[in-house]
């Protein structure tokens, strides 16, 4: 029989891959904000499951949106990283205080919250669109790109998360 957690997270893989490449991967505001809401993958998913899992699962992720969208593996490469780099953004954001066992997203404040997902997003932004764009000559426009598509999705994160977000260990 299938756990809870298994299905709950089975279900959101699958609903945030349907809705990147049907939805978000064709709005493409002013040129450069195209919202990438996938990365909620990384900020839902739960602290005590398996590392090599959680690691594979998102390389996963990242690859179907990257055969959705015929980027190259750019997707992978970033959320791979972000997935890769989460406990030590999760140390940052809410101390020392994740590594206990008893911990939980009930347990921080608002604050803590906005800015672990704000750093999922902007480094994840960082690296998909330096490797996107491969050039220091075009800095401004990366540093442009990240800003104005990491606060669009930085604001639908924070909708879709609290209309659909169940309190995650």
């Amino acid at each position: 029989m299938f756990n809870n957690s298994i299905v709950l997270n089975s279900t959101r893989f699958i609903l945030l891959i349907l809705a990147q490449v049907l939805i978000f991967n064709h709005l493409n505001f002013m040129g450069i904000i195209n919202p990438m809401i996938y990365i909620l993958f990384v900020y839902w998913y739960p602290l005590r499951e398996n590392t090599a899992i959680f690691l594979l699962v998102s390389f996963l992720l990242g690859f179907s949106i990257d055969l959705f969208s015929d980027t190259m593996a750019i997707h992978s490469a970033a959320i791979l990283t972000i997935a890769f780099a989460r406990p030590v953004l999760m140390r940052f954001c809410f101390g020392a205080n994740f590594e206990f066992q008893g911990f939980t997203f009930k347990n921080t404040t608002q604050v803590q919250r906005m800015t672990f997902l704000g750093l999922l997003i902007g480094f994840h932004h960082l690296i998909f669109f330096s490797l996107e764009l491969l050039s220091f000559s075009h800095l401004l426009l990366i540093l442009k790109k990240v800003l104005f598509t990491g606060i669009a999705t930085f604001l639908i994160c924070l909708l879709l998360s609290s209309l659909f977000a169940k309190e995650t260990e």
